[in-house]
């Protein structure tokens, strides 16, 4: 099972076609999408699409390692799967297949704070491998209690997302109504009967909600209201003063993430955070925002001997994650591409994505002569 791989998606494109075929359009829109004209997400991937690696063939060269040290533990290959809110949604019981194939292949899985899965659910499949994203709550209680539970499921890594001040400008979202469970519109339910595999599994698993967040939720609360509670008491803004007190109770690894300029990067590296993710929150904010690409190459070796740096936000392939490790990056992480693995294939959706990402991405250091992560940056084509 570890080594499963379906020939007919060899790429995150054929996961994403079938994918599509699948899922409602309403959920399929929510990871897909991004934010106002989604210019963003086009400047997203032509960035990553046009770095350029070059070969050093006629080297002695006995093979790639594609493990990678982060906190003391050593992973399998220099990628995770990224925090993706409202994953049931998009297909059942999307975390704990992904946080079980994680687990099983030794590379990082975050749970989102606002996942369709208990964070103690996930802390128990992942074998406590997991680490947790969390959004700072503007309601104290609430923060108090959620990280409580955190340290008390030992979470190791704490990845604190700090690039949603405000709810994102969604426009297909805002057309299809989206909630969570999703609205009974007369659109919805057509969207659902047009997908029987979806529907099945959705039945079978019961109704996506929330789970992590449900106890802190007005009981009866219409689905219509949603957004506004996530604005206001799950997503508030979080600035320097904010992550203090977290950095003060939190004593493993913390991560902030959703960090785009050098600025920031430089007061994490004062907060004493172990490592910054690199990211535009998948083009889904800020529209006319930097790619994480261009940011990686802007802040190439100023601060890599004094924090982990990490990239998400377009890379959707080996040859992305190559790219981005080049460009700087410590280790990557992808959000959709292991979403469509999952909508695509269903339980084995999540060994499969993990495998196929792991033949590319040995692949290209192969090709490249190319013996250690830590070296990609190496063959990268300056401009």
């Amino acid at each position: 099972m570890n080594s499963f791989t379906d020939p007919r998606y060899p790429g995150s494109f054929d996961l994403k076609r079938k994918a599509k075929k699948r899922m409602p359009r309403f959920a399929f829109d929510y990871v897909e999408g991004g934010c106002h004209e989604e210019i963003g997400l086009l400047r997203n991937r032509q960035d990553i699409q046009t770095v350029q690696l070059r070969s050093a063939l006629l080297k002695h060269f006995s093979g790639s390692s594609l493990e990678v040290e982060l906190f003391g533990h050593t992973y399998a290959a220099p990628f995770g799967v990224a925090p993706v809110g409202l994953q049931g949604l998009m297909w059942p019981k999307t975390p704990e297949i992904l946080a079980k194939a994680a687990a099983d292949k030794n590379i990082p899985f975050v749970l989102s704070t606002v996942s369709s899965a208990k964070l103690e659910t996930i802390a128990e499949i992942s074998e406590g491998k997991a680490w947790f994203q969390f959004y700072n709550p503007t309601d104290p209680e609430i923060r108090s209690k959620l990280l409580a539970r955190i340290q008390a499921a030992r979470y190791p890594v704490l990845v604190v997302t700090v690039d949603v001040p405000t709810f994102g400008h969604r426009p297909r979202d805002i057309r299809n109504g989206l909630a969570m469970p999703p609205k009974m519109s007369f659109s919805n339910i057509l969207q659902m009967l047009a997908r029987p595999a979806w529907l099945m599994a959705t039945v079978q698993a019961g109704k996506p909600e929330m789970q992590t967040l449900k106890p802190y939720m007005p009981k009866n609360m219409p689905t219509d209201q949603l957004a506004a509670f996530m604005n206001k008491t799950v997503m508030g803004r979080v600035d320097i003063e904010g992550l203090k007190p977290i950095r003060d109770f939190w004593q493993g690894p913390l991560v902030i993430k959703g960090l785009i300029n050098e600025t920031d990067v430089a007061s994490a590296v004062s907060l004493g955070a172990d490592a910054v993710v690199i990211s535009n929150h998948g083009a889904r904010q800020l529209d006319v925002g930097e790619s994480p690409v261009q940011a990686l190459k802007n802040l190439t070796g100023r601060y890599n001997h004094k924090i982990k740096i990490f990239a998400d936000s377009g890379l959707r392939s080996g040859t992305n994650i190559a790219s981005a490790l080049a460009c700087g990056a410590d280790f990557t992480f992808l959000g959709r591409t292991f979403v469509y693995g999952v909508a695509a294939l269903g339980n084995q959706g999540g060994i499969h994505t993990i495998n196929m990402l792991t033949n590319e991405l040995t692949q290209v250091m192969n090709q490249l002569g190319c013996a250690s992560v830590a070296d990609l940056h190496k063959y990268l084509v300056k401009g």
